[in-house]
């Protein structure tokens, strides 16, 4: 346990970050759960519109220090390749 007044700060400080932190994973997920159900509708329309706001939310993650880079652009691109599938 804590014994510090600063140590007693940053558990508060940990805490309040990590509901923020997973309430904006949860929103990323979210996102790529609508692209991948348009995709699996077969909507190509839908699936690029839904693409276009999940790859936006994908990077304001990777800013906000939720998501590394790598794993951003890692889903963004099998998201993309899903979405370049359904042409054929």
């Amino acid at each position: 346990m804590a014994n510090h007044k600063s140590a007693k700060k940053r558990i508060l400080r940990n805490n309040k970050r990590a509901l923020i932190n997973g309430a904006r994973r949860s929103r990323v997920r979210t996102f790529v759960k609508k692209v991948e159900a348009a995709i699996s509708c077969g909507d190509k329309e839908q699936a690029a519109a839904a693409f276009k706001t999940a790859e936006s939310e994908l990077m304001r993650a990777v800013r906000k220090g939720v998501y590394k880079l790598n794993t951003a652009a890692r889903t963004t691109s099998r998201l993309s390749k899903k979405i370049k599938a359904l042409q054929a």
